[in-house]
């Protein structure tokens, strides 16, 4: 058995450094770190790989600070890791995204079985990337993931959607986004630090590795583009009404009792 986990990698901050002219993310000005999502993603691969046998691929694109994540890959587990590093493929939508991944597996990992993902990034969380790859390559996919077990060719999968337990059966080969709620990401060991960074196995591709069509990767490829980028205005001020309690509620009804009253409507008509 053959996985391939997509892994990202994401600033480490909690104010992403947005280029206001090209609407691009400034990756180079932040740390980077594993996505979350992406951790649990791998995580999922690795159980599958010790329960089965099966042989764990990672791939990522991004800079070339982004082979990071691929080391903490294989320090965790994988077997190998993929870099996707090329000035062309930058700027990418999630639509040329897929594409470039799809591309990607079909040169390091034709025969896989199995594809897992995070269920969305932390720079962006379209959540999209997953389904636009299914959509490319043809597969059966979920989305959401929290439970996933394999029996022969048959994989079974439980989410939950619009507040239901969902229970689903698809056949291998599929694809698969993983939700961070579940399979919560194991440390790393020292004996795999020293198997990441003493020589593991983390090659890195270009645009023309991958025989990709300079028309559909990077800026180039991409059919969405960001018009503008900018921080929401936030003119909302707190009231403070001092005094006794008696005071305090007879002033706060007399200067906002009908936008209570018409809340208080509301949540009790969608009640009935």
């Amino acid at each position: 058995m053959k996985i391939v986990v997509f892994l990202k990698q994401v600033p480490a901050v909690s104010e992403l450094p947005w280029d206001k002219k090209t609407g691009q993310l400034k990756r180079e000005a932040a740390a980077g770190v594993m996505d979350p999502a992406a951790k649990h993603a791998l995580e999922a691969g690795l159980r599958l790989k010790e329960a089965h046998g099966a042989k764990l691929i990672t791939i990522c694109m991004g800079p070339p600070e982004a082979e990071e994540v691929l080391r903490e890959a294989v320090a965790l587990g994988a077997d190998r890791g993929f870099l996707l590093c090329d000035p062309r493929l930058a700027g990418a939508d999630t639509l040329a995204t897929s594409y470039t991944l799809a591309r990607a597996v079909g040169a390091v990992c034709p025969d896989f079985d199995l594809l897992l993902l995070g269920c969305h990034s932390a720079d962006s969380e379209t959540g999209q990337v997953g389904p636009h790859l299914a959509e490319e390559l043809g597969l059966p996919a979920a989305a959401y993931v929290e439970k996933l077990e394999l029996a022969g060719r048959k994989l079974m999968v439980e989410r939950v959607s619009d507040e239901w337990l969902e229970t689903l059966e698809m056949d291998l080969p599929a694809l698969i986004t993983v939700t961070p709620r579940a399979f919560a990401p194991r440390p790393v060991s020292m004996t795999g630090v020293e198997q990441a960074f003493g020589g593991g196995e983390v090659f890195v591709l270009s645009a023309a590795d991958l025989r990709a069509d300079s028309g559909h990767v990077g800026w180039a490829g991409s059919a969405g583009q960001v018009v503008r980028v900018y921080a929401p205005n936030i003119d909302k001020k707190g009231v403070l009404i001092e005094g006794a309690p008696k005071a305090c509620a007879r002033e706060l009804l007399d200067r906002f009792g009908d936008r209570i009253g018409a809340l208080l409507a509301k949540d009790l008509g969608e009640a009935d």
